[in-house]
């Protein structure tokens, strides 16, 4: 992409220390190509949220600056100044947003920039941002996230308007293709990646686990990732603790459990809710683990994921248990599969047993889906959608009558 192609990338989740898609897909393009320039759309300042609960010092908050390590990348926050619940109230905030995105990307001479959308409710901006080209990008399948029936028939009408208004729809997962192909114009596969490198380290010998994890009771079971009750299967972690009353279930990972869940995972003494590690500290993290666990919940929601954690769990060549979900099921010979608590309890101890006798199995299983690979592929989607966008504008008008109305061929 030419500079005047920069990247205006409104995000689902802040730019911080625990890296996802939109972190790994913005590091990789501004790492190729020296001239280009991002503004980083975090999650708004939501000042209705802190009056309501007193917190003055929100507002202190700084609304934009550099993403730590990367001078060409712009992070910024609008302001959230009413709750969403009205409509009046909702298209109020996305006035608001618009105008902030706008004055912002003018102060870093952003032009004509390419408007990368990763949330539906984003869809206001289509069209409307200046863009040279918009590209939807969806990571899970919102319409069947936990909601009200409210909020599920908004998104569902937000994320079908997107699809149609998009120049392009990248979606992470074969069923969000399914599910996609009747409302994009343009619709793309491309999953998640992996840095593998990274990950090498989890079984080199020099690499020390931090001392609160590297002293948990063996053997280890871990997670990494986000702990979502949309996720993560709260019974079947419980069901493991049971099994092994002498081991350890670590978590690693934003918790998003309901009081009650976290109440129940915490009565067992052997399962371990650190918080969420810095993405440079996973691996070290990982390097306690004698097995790597996806506890996820069989849902629509799960089948519609691309976890970053199986490409994760495979470049660390760790023996890996699942339940049957997307994503983990394409790998039948290098993931054990589980559909009930009983059988998840013996496949983790089945993968005790294996040891490290695929780790360069699922290493090579990993060497085609890179970030610089998946990166390749959006330059691609891109560089279509700019040149569908000029071919509209080189077509001649269309002829007119003696009544200076446009005639269809």
């Amino acid at each position: 992409m030419s500079p005047a192609h920069d990247l205006i990338f409104v995000s689902m989740e802040n730019w911080d220390a625990h890296w996802r898609r939109n972190q790994f897909l913005c590091a990789e393009l501004t790492r190729r190509d020296p001239s280009l320039r991002v503004l980083f759309v975090g999650l708004p300042r939501n000042f209705s949220y802190s009056l309501s609960r007193g917190r003055l010092r929100d507002f202190d908050q700084i609304a934009t600056y550099p993403a730590p390590g990367f001078d060409r990348v712009t992070v910024t926050h609008a302001p959230k100044w009413l709750p969403d619940s009205l409509g009046p109230a909702r298209r109020i905030n996305e006035w608001l947003m618009r105008r902030h995105v706008r004055r912002i990307a003018r102060r870093v001479g952003l032009l004509r920039p390419v408007l990368w959308l990763n949330p539906h409710h984003a869809v206001h901006m289509a069209g409307r941002m200046g863009e040279s080209a918009c590209v939807y990008d969806i990571t899970d399948d919102w319409t069947t996230l936990t909601q009200s029936p409210r909020l599920a028939e908004l998104t569902r009408r937000q994320d079908a308007e997107l699809c149609r208004r998009a120049d392009a729809t990248i979606v992470c997962s074969a069923r969000l293709r399914e599910m996609k192909a009747p409302l994009a114009r343009h619709l793309y596969l491309i999953p998640n990646g992996v840095d593998a490198a990274h990950y090498a380290r989890v079984l080199d010998p020099v690499t020390a686990p931090p001392p609160a994890v590297a002293a948990l009771p063996k053997p280890v079971f871990g997670y990494t990732g986000t702990i979502h009750p949309d996720r993560v299967d709260v019974g079947l972690v419980a069901e493991l603790a049971r099994a092994y009353p002498n081991g350890s279930v670590v978590m690693v990972g934003p918790n998003f459990l309901s009081a009650a869940d976290n109440e129940r995972l915490r009565s067992f003494r052997n399962v371990h809710l650190p918080g969420a590690a810095p993405y440079a500290d996973i691996p070290a993290t990982m390097a306690a683990f004698d097995v790597c666990i996806t506890p996820h919940r069989m849902t629509p929601f799960t089948e519609s994921l691309n976890p970053i954690k199986l490409w994760e769990y495979l470049a660390a060549g760790l023996p890996i248990v699942s339940t049957d979900v997307a994503g983990f099921r394409d790998f039948p010979d290098l993931v054990r599969l589980a559909r009930t608590p009983a059988e998840f309890v013996a496949a983790a101890g089945a993968a005790l047993a294996e040891g490290r006798a695929k780790v360069d199995a699922r290493r090579a299983a990993v060497a085609t889906h890179s970030w610089a690979g998946r990166v390749d592929e959006v330059e691609a989607v891109i560089g279509s959608c700019l040149a569908r966008r000029a071919a509209t504008r080189a077509e001649p008008p269309a002829p007119v009558d003696a009544k200076g109305a446009a005639r269809v061929a």
